[in-house]
């Protein structure tokens, strides 16, 4: 009977030997992963967090990107909210913002001792 089992376990750890054998052997001949025959290749990823602000102890703004759509949620209130969808690409700054704001009006400096409006 026990030389039976034995002769049974010996039959199945060889045929693990040779199934995982070949799982190498055809991952070093097609020059990928050994797991890959098993697993497969893992997916593109399609959502990711962009970036993320806290604005109380409850609520936070989410800024999340699907597929180079960026969509920004509020969460953690009664309701979690969209605020905005179909956020294209990031936009870069023009010339004239790229050396600061342009002041729409400018005083000249006082000098100490001047009174306001004098």
């Amino acid at each position: 009977m026990w030389d039976l089992l034995y002769y049974l376990f010996l039959a199945i750890l060889l045929a693990g030997t040779v199934v995982g054998g070949a799982f190498v052997a055809r991952g070093y001949l097609n020059g990928t992963s050994p797991t890959a025959g098993i697993f497969g290749p893992k997916p593109e990823r399609r959502l990711d967090i962009v970036e993320q602000s806290t604005l109380d102890g409850r609520r936070r703004l989410v800024l999340i990107r699907r597929d180079d759509v960026e969509h920004l949620i509020m969460t953690g209130g009664p309701v979690d909210v969209v605020i905005e969808t179909g956020i294209g690409p990031k936009r870069t700054r023009s010339a004239e913002f790229v050396d600061g704001p342009t002041a729409v009006y400018s005083r000249p400096p006082r000098s100490l001792g001047q009174a306001n409006g004098d």
